[in-house]
């Protein structure tokens, strides 16, 4: 049988279509390299590349149409291409700019911002999930939100401290697969979230700790809109998230995280070179940001590796507020034309005070 070879570094969008009608796949590791290298779809080991070795995995199921995935579910990020498990389902409330309302519609749901067009929100899930700790190193230049960041304790001298192997992943991004391996994923939550039970299906249930820790976090955690447009076949993702409020020579200083993916949509290379933001703040200041690329990076989107995905923080002195902004892409011909980045609103939470922020995620009893 024909082995056919899709490398996890490039994986793209729209291989779900052959992935899911796969009846298995592999891992391909090289020796003595410890790189993830491909994944296989094929029952056959035969005309594999010298020096490598295919090891099971696990095997493919029909992605879900309707309905949501189960927490214990395995699966493979369709874009980035890492192992996972699925924690916990969120429904957050997308606004596409790419769908234009009927204007029949009497009112639509909040926009964005002041003076942007009118955006009906429409309910969508993700997933909070686990990546697996040996994907991460392999998917670091293309997605550099393999980590949450949370606000520390008040007790606390670090402003901000990380969950490594921590994701958000859309309904569509998951490529679900089965495992007769009873600890299919490596991260040091795996054990302390879930438990093998052979007789439920999904086969990994949640432990006590799991739902502990999502009550507990749920105001620090919840993903709640998600904005999106595309400008000349670059499409911008945009989820905000809010982390608290903090006192500051005495003022209340309110952060949020913010997380951005942009994905090339279209066939022709481009490089991300500026990026130029406008962030209101309720009291009545509008800031100004440029800067060269985004994170330190400048990347380069393909047909091959067309998406790019960051996590960034914005801090206010008021409770709420609004930003949005463009990016500046190249041209292989050395042309520039600006993409569009969907107004968001930045919103706090209302039970939020100095001496009443939760406990890190990390504090499980």
């Amino acid at each position: 049988m024909l082995c056919i070879l899709i490398c996890l570094c490039c994986m793209i969008h729209h291989v779900h279509k052959a992935l899911s009608k796969a009846l298995g796949f592999t891992k391909e590791r090289r020796e003595p390299d410890t790189n993830l290298g491909y994944v296989t779809l094929s029952s056959s080991r035969n005309n594999r590349p010298e020096g490598k070795i295919l090891e099971t995995v696990g095997v493919f199921e029909a992605p879900k149409q309707h309905g949501k995935y189960e927490t214990g579910q395995l699966f493979l990020h369709s874009v980035f291409g890492y192992r996972g498990i699925v924690l916990f389902p969120w429904h957050a409330r997308l606004y596409d700019r790419d769908v234009t309302p009927p204007t029949s519609e009497s009112k639509s749901e909040p926009p964005g911002t002041r003076g942007s067009k009118e955006v009906k929100g429409k309910t969508h899930t993700y997933y909070q999930v686990l990546i697996d700790t040996r994907d991460c190193p392999h998917i670091s230049q293309r997605s550099q939100t393999e980590a949450v960041t949370f606000l520390a304790n008040h007790d606390d001298s670090r402003a901000l401290y990380a969950i490594p192997g921590l994701d958000y992943v859309s309904h569509e991004d998951v490529l679900p697969y089965s495992s007769t391996d009873q600890v299919p994923i490596q991260h040091e939550l795996f054990e302390r979230f879930l438990t093998f039970n052979p007789s439920k299906v999904p086969p990994f249930v949640p432990r006590d700790t799991l739902r502990a820790w999502q009550e507990k976090n749920h105001p620090w955690l919840e993903l709640s809109d998600v904005h999106r447009e595309t400008t000349e076949n670059i499409r911008v993702t945009v989820i905000p998230f809010y982390m608290g409020m903090r006192e500051a020579q005495n003022s209340h200083v309110y952060w949020w995280r913010y997380c951005i993916r942009l994905e090339n949509m279209g066939n022709e290379v481009v490089q991300l070179r500026e990026r130029h933001w406008r962030i209101f703040s309720l009291s009545g200041t509008l800031e100004t940001v440029r800067g060269r690329g985004v994170v330190g990076r400048e990347p380069v989107l393909s047909k091959e590796q067309p998406a790019f995905q960051y996590s960034s923080h914005v801090s206010l002195q008021a409770p709420s507020g609004h930003m949005w902004g463009s990016y500046r892409f190249e041209r292989p011909n050395g042309t520039f034309f600006d993409v569009r980045i969907p107004p968001f609103s930045l919103e706090s939470k209302k039970d939020d005070t100095p001496d009443g922020f939760l406990p890190g995620p990390f504090s499980l009893a």
